[in-house]
């Protein structure tokens, strides 16, 4: 969470390759069996699945007892990933001094129960932050974080109502008193367009990259893995996998949606970009299905004469190790991803994960 609300104005409302990298480092063992016994988390977004108008009304200032509101629109997308147990969002938000994008990642947690919802603001797309959790009771849901304002620390709320009406309506309520008394500063009610997602037209201002518009699409995906990394090892194992990418935020940004058919048992996983525009720099996360909560740092990189190189950290058995993946071989129907790891800060490489996309549309 941010302590300066004019930089991320939206920040609390919602919350890499297609493999990302460093999060293709091993990971605790949670596979497709994700929900918990008895609770069916896989459909509790499905009523937000396609595209929609976003009426918003939004007090000026915040916790300062004011009554002064303003009024704008918005456009959002959204698809169901990870299985239904994990959502992706795309989002326009036209404040009156400027329209600017945004996407939205959220996961289910089986040990908790709860979501998780992340944000990222496009106009600061370095950072994720610090999710906000909470559940759904019939009609509605909660969830809830911590954050600071002018140096005061405040809770805040996240709450969706009557979200299988025709307009579903959502708020977020701030308490500077821990939870005594709280202000809603900002609401919005939404209105479908469509039950399938229209893509938004690509950002002007700036001009979006076009480095991952090749992954755009369905992919077919055959893997190849070391059992073992750094120890010398030259045992691999084959499996297969599938990719849906859609472009974010104009272009600015992208995502991926990858199921693994791993020998051990298949899951799921979420690769986020975003293009910082003040340093030429793509940035990517991954959010591993068996361990939703994590979000590793992360990586950074770009594209030069057709190759994607992008680097990060992370560790092995406790020690830190450098992480490259290098993308090559890109043309209109395939692809290759590789992950090479260093234990000697790039002195040496060892390449322990090669991935070759096929596109199926």
């Amino acid at each position: 969470m941010t302590n300066d609300p004019s930089l991320h104005d939206r920040r609390d409302i919602l919350a890499t390759l297609a493999l990302a990298g460093a999060a293709a480092i091993s990971r605790p063992t949670r596979l497709l069996a994700q929900a918990t016994p008895g609770v069916d988390a896989s459909h509790d977004w499905a009523w937000l699945a396609g595209s929609w108008d976003v009426a918003h009304h939004r007090l000026k200032q915040r916790l300062a007892d004011s009554h002064d509101w303003q009024d704008f629109s918005g456009k959002s997308n959204l698809w169901l990933a990870l299985g239904g147990l994990g959502t992706i969002d795309d989002n326009i938000i036209d404040l009156p001094d400027g329209s600017y994008r945004a996407a939205g990642i959220r996961a289910f947690d089986p040990d908790t129960r709860k979501w998780a919802i992340w944000w990222l603001d496009g106009r600061d797309p370095t950072t994720l932050g610090t999710p906000v959790m909470g559940r759904f009771a019939g009609d509605s849901g909660t969830f809830a974080a911590n954050d600071m304002l002018r140096g005061r620390a405040v809770a805040a709320e996240l709450r969706w109502s009557r979200i299988h009406s025709a307009h579903p309506h959502w708020e977020q309520a701030w308490s500077p008193d821990g939870g005594k008394s709280w202000e809603v500063n900002w609401a919005m009610d939404f209105t479908r367009t469509s039950p399938a997602v229209k893509p938004f037209a690509r950002a002007e201002r700036p001009a979006a990259p076009r480095d991952w518009d090749f992954l755009v699409g369905s992919w077919s995906v055959a893997h190849r893995r070391l059992r073992h990394r750094l120890v010398g090892n030259n045992d691999w194992e084959r499996f297969t996998g599938t990719l849906v990418n859609w472009p974010l935020m104009g272009g600015m940004g992208n995502v991926g949606d990858n199921l693994m058919d791993f020998p051990a048992g298949a899951y799921h996983g979420i690769g986020l970009r975003a293009f910082d525009a003040r340093t030429g720099q793509w940035l990517s996360w991954w959010l591993d299905g068996r361990d939703p909560l994590s979000l590793a740092p992360p990586m950074r990189g770009g594209f030069a004469g057709g190759v994607g190189t992008m680097t990060g950290n992370d560790s092995q058995d406790g020690k830190p190790i450098l992480v490259r993946v290098i993308w090559s071989r890109i043309t209109p129907t395939s692809a290759r991803w590789e992950q090479a790891c260093s234990a000697d800060k790039g002195a040496t490489w060892e390449t322990n994960w090669i991935s070759d996309f096929t596109r199926r549309a």
